[in-house]
This record gives C-alpha cells, structure tokens and sequence, in this order.
C-alpha cells in the first residue's frame, strides 16, 4: 500500500507538479487548494504527511498545520515563499518538521519526504511496521 500525501498549495503550478512528482514515486497524492477543503479530508481520511502552503485563500497554512498536530502526529513539511527566519521559527514551532521555501527542487522536496516518511515510520510506535517488530523481539517463555 503507498502512503498518502496530503498536499495544500492555493498555487494550482505548484500543487501539481509536486502531485506528477510524488505519483512518479508511488506515493498516492491528495491535493487540495484551500485550506476549509483539506480540514474536511483529513477528519475523514488516513494520511501519512502532509505538505502545507502558509499563505492559503481561507486559512492560513500556519493554522492548518496546528489544527493537523491537535489529532495527528504524522509528518508536515511547509513549502511556502514566506523565507523570513520568523516564518520558518514560527512553522517548526507550532508543529512542521520540515520547511522548505519557494523556489524550490521538486527532486529535494521528494526527498525530504521519504526521509520524513523513514523517519515518522521508524520511530512512531503506533506504526505497523513496529508493531511487527516488537512481536517478533517479545522472547518466548
């Protein structure tokens, strides 16, 4: 099964170029241009991370990407043009992992992503991967 990507950029370029790029590398892309839209997916779909805009028509990205973090702990990378050393403090503080700015490397974005996705897998004990590997570390009497 291939992890889902949540993708919300107002910028319809943008959103679909990294849409061809991630779908290049299997992932399954769920692309929104506002924020309100992405809110009612994410209530009611498994997401595995997310790749959120700031400066959204609706809400900001920064309130998208606190509203996610209140339920959800899978990774959220910004990718905006806000490059100011507050924007990028103000984004990793209120939950983001990542932050990349505009103009950005379609092929460096790819990899943050599956560096996140390696990295929220590893480590996220609710994951099913680890799962499987505590049964199989869990001796037998």
């Amino acid at each position: 099964m291939s992890d889902k990507i949540l993708v919300v950029d107002d910028e319809h370029e943008i959103a679909d170029l990294i849409e061809v790029y991630l779908q290049n590398e299997n992932y399954e892309v769920i692309k929104f241009y506002a924020a309100k839209e992405a809110l009612a997916c994410i209530e009611g779909m498994e997401v595995d991370l997310a790749i959120l805009d700031i400066m959204l028509p609706d809400i900001s990205g920064f309130t998208l990407c606190q509203k996610i973090r209140e339920r959800h702990t899978y990774p959220i990378i910004m990718l905006t043009a806000k490059d100011e050393e507050i924007d990028k403090i103000t984004g990793l503080t209120l939950g983001a992992d990542d932050y990349i700015t505009k103009p950005f490397r379609p092929l460096e974005v790819v990899a943050r992503v599956k560096a996140q996705l390696r990295r929220y897998k590893k480590y996220n004990p609710g994951h099913e991967e680890d799962v499987e590997k505590e049964i199989i570390l869990i001796p037998t009497l």
